[in-house]
């Protein structure tokens, strides 16, 4: 089925649907869209929930009516399709009071009033029922080497991080933390570019458990990563807690296209990893499936409902494709002969320590590599080109 219904959990954000084609280079390209219009319209699509940073909602410095005016209209519109808000995130980046970060800029003044934005937005998002506040530093770093500190930037970020959990906690909040890695764009060089990066700082928190990963396919990319691979780390770490869905062709500049829009292959991988890569085939991740793209700015509104469909569409045809892959019995073969089953087999035997390994004749003194010069090979080609052979339909 490539018709999208809520139980797919497929979510946008307001800022991804509401892009108005601004780039560096040129100014806008469509008028703004009416929040109520935008919730509606995702609904009939097939959409489960809409995401949005507290200035895609009401305008930066909006005074309390008109803030709780547009709050009011979205939860109305929210109670008439039946859409979820299952995650907030809050804009640190774009007003120039941030233009040297949020959490980690030089002014100890403007930390604060950072850290006060993000309170409100964590109230704000738990009366909406959201689950999960992202946090994507994007002013979080530097362009010069002289101007930034980095152990004491990271200490602030430190800072901030468990004074926010803590805040959860005591108001008994069910939400968690996500953050957002990337590596460069829009500062030369951002805080915690990278998967690995958070992982190793979420591990010096005080509320570890609360905090996790909201990884996004054109963020690894643009590092050079293979973002399937950095969502198997994710998962293995439990610590994937969200997603950012997209498409990126190579390393350049943060694309934001459609997902399946770039590297394919990758594409297909991820979709697999989610859906059968969990004990036994089931799905590996069961939270939203959220598509942090951009409508080319080449679009008029009819293009932009027509990318928020294509990401949909794009995913469950993926989905279908990775089943009919799991499912065929030369797959199968392929795989058992690429023993790619064989790495979940403990090295060490149960109870077996370096003693039992030196003692163990067949484990070195009797082994013969000399099979694996030109006699024994693994069929790893083979079992990519049965992948590709699938994912273009021809099997």
């Amino acid at each position: 089925m490539t018709s999208p219904t809520p139980a797919d959990k497929f979510t946008f954000g307001l800022w991804t649907i509401g892009y108005n084609g601004t780039d560096p280079f040129g100014g806008p390209t469509r008028p703004p869209m009416d929040i109520v219009h935008v919730v509606t319209k995702l609904a009939e699509l097939g959409a489960y929930g809409l995401t949005f940073h507290d200035d895609d909602l009401f305008a930066f410095g909006s005074t309390a009516a008109q803030r709780q005016s547009q709050i009011d209209r979205l939860k109305g519109a929210l109670g008439d399709t039946g859409l979820k808000v299952p995650m907030v995130t809050t804009n640190l980046f774009s007003a120039p009071v941030f233009k040297d970060g949020g959490f980690t800029s030089n002014d100890r003044d403007v930390r604060r009033y950072a850290l006060r934005k993000v309170l409100r937005q964590i109230d704000l998002g738990a009366e909406l029922g959201a689950h999960t506040l992202v946090m994507w530093g994007g002013r979080e770093g530097a362009e010069y080497d002289a101007a930034k500190d980095i152990r004491a930037a990271l200490s602030r970020y430190r800072e901030g991080v468990n004074m926010l959990s803590q805040y959860v906690i005591d108001k008994g909040y069910d939400i968690r933390f996500a953050i957002e890695p990337k590596p460069n764009e829009p500062r030369g060089d951002i805080l915690l570019p990278t998967l690995g990066h958070a992982l190793a700082f979420i591990e010096t928190l005080e509320h570890p458990e609360m905090v996790g990963l909201n990884p996004e396919v054109g963020h690894e990319q643009m590092a050079g990563l293979n973002f399937a691979a950095g969502i198997a780390q994710a998962l293995y770490h439990g610590k994937l807690f969200h997603i950012d869905l997209n498409g990126q062709r190579g390393i350049k500049y943060d694309q934001d296209l459609v997902f399946g829009h770039g590297d394919l292959h990758n594409a297909f991988a991820l979709v697999d990893l989610l859906e059968n890569g969990g004990p036994d085939g089931t799905p590996a991740y069961d939270g939203p499936r959220h598509f942090d793209y951009k409508p080319s700015r080449t679009e008029d509104e009819s293009g932009v409902w027509d990318s928020a469909a294509a990401n949909m569409r794009t995913y469950l045809l993926l989905k279908e494709r990775a089943a009919a892959f799991r499912a065929d019995p030369e797959v199968q073969e392929a795989l058992k002969n690429a023993r790619v089953a064989e790495l979940s087999q403990p090295t060490l035997a149960d109870g077996e320590g370096y003693a039992e390994l030196l003692a163990d004749r067949s484990a070195f003194e009797d082994f013969d590599p000399e099979p694996y010069f030109g006699g024994r090979g693994f069929g790893f080609v083979r079992l990519q080109q049965l992948a590709l052979e699938h994912l273009l339909g021809a099997r």
